[in-house]
């Protein structure tokens, strides 16, 4: 069972402190095991001030927070506040040992004040990337995407991104159909195309999104065809340049990159919940050949898709046991 320790500290925002009580804290049994959770704070903290307003005791102590497996920071209130001393400490123990280091919003600043976001890609919510890139020059920000998973260290966007990154690890240790299960339980969406630049200043019309959200539904049902830019933008009526400037302004991403996460998230869901071969599963996800799928699967995912299947076959079946 993989333990995972969420620090809290006076200015914790309650969001994010929310989003990953509900994805970890909360054994639902949608497959046969969960995550040892903790809620973690110093232990000269009578009660963290969550929210700005809301007072909470937590049961463990920083030294759970260094010994946990996933170290999970959510965002702070203040980010020109220094981080408690002892949280940094904390975190930088937890990555000596190898654990998986996770920040939600602006607990950005908290790691990259620890020093663990040095010479790695990260983000934060889109209203401070600017100050996070000019404060610590030597992080790789980047500000248009929902979030960063730079080796063992993840971070997220503002907000609504702290859940899809909280899923994107759930799905990292348990499968795609464990993750689009607790998805479901939540009433929210698995994964969700783009980056967080859709969110800055919405520059289409309420027309135009709904347009490409039927384009999005219309591809995505047809992912078993040779789909290609060029298709698109004749079912918009639109040159493949329009439609590219459009749909990346709409949806933070490339229509080329969007079918080609589309497809791979497919892959992952048919080598989870069906008995199709290498070359089938190709086919049904409009790849063409076994080999291809095996390039772009490895390079996404950084294993093979049987070696992907025999991980987590097992957690989807235990999902449909009675």
């Amino acid at each position: 069972m993989t333990s995972v320790a969420l620090a809290v500290h006076d200015g914790t925002m309650l969001f994010e402190t929310a989003a990953a009580c509900e994805v970890f804290g909360v054994d639902r049994g949608i497959t046969g095991r969960w995550y040892d959770f903790k809620v973690c704070a110093a232990r000269d903290t009578a009660a963290a001030r969550v929210g700005g307003w809301l007072r909470i005791d937590a049961p463990h102590g920083l030294d759970a927070l260094a010994a946990a497996d996933t170290v999970i920071v959510p965002s702070c209130s203040d980010v020109d506040a220094a981080p408690p001393a002892d949280l940094l400490e904390a975190v930088r123990t937890a990555h000596a040992r190898g654990a998986r280091i996770v920040s939600l919003c602006t607990g950005a600043f908290v790691l990259a004040a620890a020093g663990v976001l040095d010479g790695r890609r990260a983000t934060t919510h889109w209203a401070h990337t600017e100050d996070l890139a000019v404060r610590h020059p030597r992080v790789e920000v980047e500000p248009d995407v929902l979030y960063v998973e730079d080796g063992n260290v993840l971070t997220s966007a503002g907000k609504a991104a702290g859940m899809d990154l909280c899923l994107h690890l759930v799905g990292a240790d348990h499968g795609a159909a464990v993750a689009a299960e607790l998805a479901r339980r939540l009433l929210v969406p698995a994964r969700r195309a783009g980056g967080q630049a859709q969110y800055v200043a919405a520059p289409t019309s309420a027309e135009t999104a709904d347009a490409f959200a039927d384009l999005l539904a219309w591809a995505g049902a047809r992912l078993d065809e040779p789909l290609t830019v060029p298709d698109l933008a004749r079912r918009m009526n639109m040159s493949t340049r329009t439609l590219s400037r459009r749909f990346t302004a709409t949806t933070g991403t490339t229509p080329l990159r969007w079918l080609h996460t589309q497809r791979i998230h497919r892959a992952q869901e048919l080598l989870e919940t069906t008995d199709d071969s290498v070359e089938l599963v190709a086919a049904r996800t409009g790849m063409g050949t076994a080999t291809t799928l095996r390039r772009h699967f490895h390079n996404a995912l950084g294993v093979p898709p049987d070696t992907y299947r025999r991980t987590f076959r097992n957690a989807v079946r235990s999902t449909e046991a009675p």
